[in-house]
């Protein structure tokens, strides 16, 4: 069919214009001078009420803006304005979609200005325009002026041809052709990705609905093509398709139909399982399907057909002709370095990294009857398969393992069931190993258990798993024969209160352990789910979870996804947890449901998840000897300060959108062999929790629903509502670069795209690792990052940093225990924003050195506190916040790589201080000891250290305390052994102790 409307031309400006005027305009073309003319504008507008926005025409030759403007009539189809020309003939700017834009300048809310009438009430008279006589619509006897083009101020933002919308006319002339039917069909190239669900395109009355779809790839090629369907006669509930061979035309070798996929029904999720997806399109609207066949790389070039037979529920069948031409060029990377042929969307499915083999440092899981060890850990399990016991030969120092273990558990981990006679207790069939690989071992069991008064028969299945990080995941099925009320059901933990010295979560601000903790489920504002509690080097989390368990929103955007409230441990708001001190100098952990109903036969989940920390020993050697410099920039100047890995942050010229680092990598690419070519390595920003609008597989993201993006209302930056319009949740925004993210969630195929991606940026641009600004993924996907990492590029390192989470925009959570389950396969934390470095060192301890976890990090905040962070390993990173550059500079003096670090928590150390508020840690080298001190006294206080010179293998008598001067943190001193040294508030000193 044809239209029955002009379309306008379309253009981009030569230079941008003044953004104020928003992202696009009319250029029209006045000929003859005139006191007034008129200008009918077929803009094809996709925004809702227009009439509703201000018009601004500008005068291009003098950039006076035009007063004497009335707007006649304003719809989405078509302008018409009246305005008096001042310059003639000459050409006049007309800007419909003028904006401001206020707040936060990296999220900013973006208004489009109102229709205000600035014109001179006597030119209305006398070209008959006040609004009482417009309706005689004498303003069609002026000049008509001449419509040039429809702008948009850069390529970005313009909306030919897939947003220029059919006219209501237009539309009605397809139905009327297509009477009776369901749903038409529209395949559609890739090149013209389809982006409206309100309105069809203008591009699509030229063309028609067809049943025939022609395309050209080449061998090798992941070909990708779509459908629209527009459900014009009835809604459609779901969609199947059936795919048959591509057949060449002049006989040969078909191409299988298994090489097709469509990427809306279905697919491989993030833990490599395959599920399947509702396709529904309400009445009225129109969805894309994006499909994908994978041409051999040994195809017959030539012509090729396959019938493609889509099937709606409760709507007729419709078969597709699939004419593809196959030519003779080969890509060996399936299109995938052409990112308009959107080959990569078969990296949704990637099922790259999922096996259960382990990555450095761990070990394979070994298997000795009913106890299972992993790196510095192992855990015996009970009749239940719960554990009877969990050591940890971690040394207090955190840098070694010892022969002997440390019991963690003061009674066996107990699932209790109280009735009103009391606890049910079990009886169980065994243990069976049913998995044993070396990532993976998993057992399952089954309990029975038995009430009294009312003669019921409890069972209890139990599947758990455990990994080669420490990671057990447990699965508990309970259920009764007859229905029974219970008075609680809870799991209970019990550890020697030595072990349970400190604690987090559950609203509780890590450090030294609270004498009792009394917590109840509150999903919908507290994204709190877990604990966690122990010592330095013996400790484990808990976390609880359910059967309708999904990935909540991080950071600010908790609340538009927060947790699922379990309906196992959280029983309509009647569960929780306490923390008790009790008898036998224990400490027991109690997460219970309350009282409830079991119904005969239903079956109550009890899921959890077990981390047992420390994961691995810090690797101070590592640690010490790699340095960051967080920005892009020149190598030389890193190498001045002592640095040697580069990090590249988004929102510049290599990397400048944000979690799509793929449209500038030949920049990239030439960065990092610059880089590289002055010895140094080089990471890049690249994470999942939000995704720049600039990716280019945006619109087929957008038509699989809400799996990748979160629907929310909208908003934000200009571009988001120009071309989106809703159903997204604004997030970063970098005004040099107009990138403008929107939320992605965080269990989604995008995370097997990501970790594709994060393969081809290794192979193809050599990148060095990774740094990772806050994740919405979990220890799955985190898993198969390190694998892919470690195989592909070895060496790679990731470093993570977080913005404190224990606030009320993200829900109280503590970032140490919300991002736990990831800390094994990190080799740096960076902690963070808002974290309050006047905080007790027990708080540091625990939420941010990351040392009881076998992490190490460094400060941000302000630059940090230098002196309290070196007895934790922590200095700024530079040249973000804060300087080391001189403390890195007496480290090198001093070899600090080469030492024993000997931290002040340990009763170990062999330097202590005789005041409470001053901290000592010790690194020790023969012959030499460098000595961290750092204060939380209120005032200045002077204290003396106690020296173990044994440990230290050093002559008191020969012995001497020097403090060399470090430039912005100490003066030049010495003292003797027996010295008193002063200490001025939240200060401290580094001091050699040498012979």
């Amino acid at each position: 069919m044809k239209t029955t409307t002009e379309i306008a031309d379309y253009s981009v400006a030569s230079e941008p214009w003044d953004s104020r005027y928003g992202n696009h305009r009319i250029r029209i073309r006045v000929v003859y001078e005139a006191e007034a003319a008129w200008a009918h504008i077929p803009w094809r507008r996709r925004d809702q009420k227009p009439q509703d926005k201000a018009i601004i025409i500008v005068d291009a030759k003098t950039g006076e803006e035009i007063q004497n403007v009335i707007a006649v009539n304003i719809n989405r189809e078509y302008g018409d304005l009246v305005f008096e020309p001042r310059t003639a003939p000459g050409e006049y700017y007309v800007y419909y979609l003028p904006n401001e834009t206020s707040g936060w300048e990296y999220m900013p809310d973006v208004t489009y200005a109102r229709p205000i009438s600035k014109a001179d009430k006597k030119w209305l008279t006398k070209h008959v325009l006040s609004s009482e006589k417009l309706a005689k619509e004498k303003w069609k006897d002026l000049p008509q002026v001449e419509v040039v083009d429809i702008q948009a101020i850069d390529e970005f933002h313009r909306f030919d041809p897939m947003e220029v919308i059919a006219t209501e006319a237009e539309t009605q002339e397809l139905l009327v052709s297509h009477q009776g039917s369901a749903y038409l069909l529209f395949p559609e190239d890739r090149a013209f990705p389809i982006r409206m669900s309100h309105d069809l395109p203008a591009r699509w009355m030229e063309k028609g609905p067809s049943k025939i779809f022609k395309g050209e790839a080449q061998r090798g090629e992941f070909y990708v093509f779509q459908v629209g369907i527009y459900a014009c006669g009835q809604a459609i509930n779901d969609i199947e398709v059936e795919f048959a061979e591509l057949k060449p035309k002049d006989g040969g070798q078909a191409i299988p139909a298994e090489a097709f996929r469509c990427f809306n029904l279905g697919g491989i999720d993030e833990i490599g399982q395959p599920f399947e997806k509702k396709f529904e399109v309400e009445r009225g609207k129109i969805r894309a399907l994006w499909f994908g066949v994978q041409i051999p790389m040994d195809a017959v070039a030539g012509e090729y057909e396959s019938r493609l037979k889509i099937i709606p529920q409760d709507a007729p069948a419709s078969e597709l002709v699939l004419c593809l031409r196959v030519t003779e060029q080969v890509l060996e990377d399936y299109g995938d370095s052409e990112l308009w042929r959107h080959s990569r969307l078969r990296w949704l499915d990637s099922t790259l990294g999922l096996d259960d083999e382990v990555v450095a440092p761990y070990t394979p899981l070994k298997v000795d009857g009913r106890t299972i060890e992993c790196l510095g850990r192992s855990v015996s399990l009970g009749d239940t398969g719960l554990p009877r016991n969990i050591q940890s030969q971690f040394a207090p120092a955190m840098t070694y393992l010892l022969d002997e273990g440390r019991e963690m558990l003061a009674q066996p981990i107990n699932f209790s069931v109280q009735t009103k006679s009391g606890r049910v207790a079990w009886s169980g069939s065994g243990v069976d190993i049913i998995k044993k690989t070396p990532g993976t071992v998993a057992w399952e069991s089954q309990s029975k258990g038995h009430e009294s008064s009312t003669g019921s028969s409890f069972t209890l299945q139990c599947r758990a798993q455990m990994e080669f990080d420490g990671h057990i995941e447990y699965n508990l099925t309970l259920s009764s024969n007859k229905t029974v009320s219970v008075r609680d059901i809870c799991l209970e933990i019990s550890l020697p209160r030595d072990v349970a010295k400190y604690f987090m979560g559950m609203g509780y601000k890590g450090g030294n352990r609270p004498q009792s903790l009394d917590w109840k489920w509150d999903v919908d504002s507290k994204q709190q789910d877990s604990l966690w509690i122990g010592d330095v080097n013996a400790s484990l989390q808990l976390k609880l979870k359910g059967e309708n368990y999904s990935r909540p929103l991080i950071n600010i955007y908790y609340r538009h996804k927060p947790l699922n409230l379990p309906p196992s441990w959280g029983n309509n708001g009647r569960g929780g947890c306490e923390v008790r001190e009790e008898e036998d100098n224990q400490v027991v952990i109690r997460a219970y449901s309350g009282e409830r109903l079991i119904e005969a036969g239903e079956k109550l989940h009890f899921d959890f998840t077990l981390l047992l920390t420390p994961f691995k020993p810090i690797d101070t050697v590592k640690h010490f000897k790699q340095r960051y410099y967080h920005q892009y920039g020149e190598a030389d100047k890193a190498l001045e300060a002592g640095a040697n890995i580069i990090n590249i942050h988004h929102a510049n010229e290599t990397n400048p959108y944000i979690n799509y680092p793929f449209l500038r990598t030949n920049e990239m690419r030439n960065y990092i062999k610059y880089v590289h070519d002055k010895g140094l390595k080089a990471k890049i920003y690249y994470t999942v929790r939000e995704l720049s609008n600039h990716v280019v597989e945006m619109w087929a993201l957008r038509s699989l629903g809400d799996e990748i993006f979160v629907k929310e209302p909208g908003g934000g930056y200009s571009w988001l509502q120009e071309h989106l319009e809703s159903d997204y949740l604004r997030a970063w925004y970098d005004a040099n670069w107009q990138d403008a993210a929107i939320i992605t969630n965080g269990a989604s195929r995008w995370n097997n795209y990501y970790i594709d991606g994060l393969a081809w940026l290794l192979k193809n641009v050599e990148i060095d690792g990774l740094y990772i600004d806050d994740m919405a993924y979990g220890r799955e996907v985190m898993k198969r990052v390190r694998k892919v990492m470690d195989r592909l590029r070895p060496g790679c390192l990731i470093d993570f940093h977080s913005w404190n989470h224990f606030n009320e925009r993200a829900g109280f959570v503590n970032c140490a225990n919300l991002y736990l389950e990831n800390f094994p396969y990190f080799d740096r934390i960076w902690f963070g924003e808002g974290f309050d470095y006047n905080e007790s060192p027990d708080y540091w301890l625990i939420e941010i050195s990351g040392i009881p976890y076998g992490q190490m990090g460094e400060m941000l905040q302000g630059g940090g506190n230098p002196w309290r962070g070196m007895i934790y390993g922590m200095t700024a990173r530079m040249p973000w916040a804060g300087n080391p550059e001189h403390i890195w500079k007496v480290c090198d003096e001093f070899g600090i790589e080469e030492a024993d670090m000997i931290g002040y928590w340990t009763s170990e150390c062999p330097v202590k201080t005789d005041h409470k508020d001053v901290f000592a840690t010790v690194y020790r080298r023969p012959e030499r000891v460098l000595v961290a001190l750092a204060s939380w006294a209120k005032a200045p206080v002077e204290c003396r250290l106690n020296i173990d010179w044994q440990v230290l293998g050093l002559d008191a008598s020969k012995a001497r305390i020097i403090a060399p001067v470090i430039k912005d943190f100490q003066e030049a001193a010495s003292f003797k052994p027996s010295d008193a040294i002063p200490i001025e508030p939240g200060r401290g000193w580094l001091v050699f102790i040498e012979v």
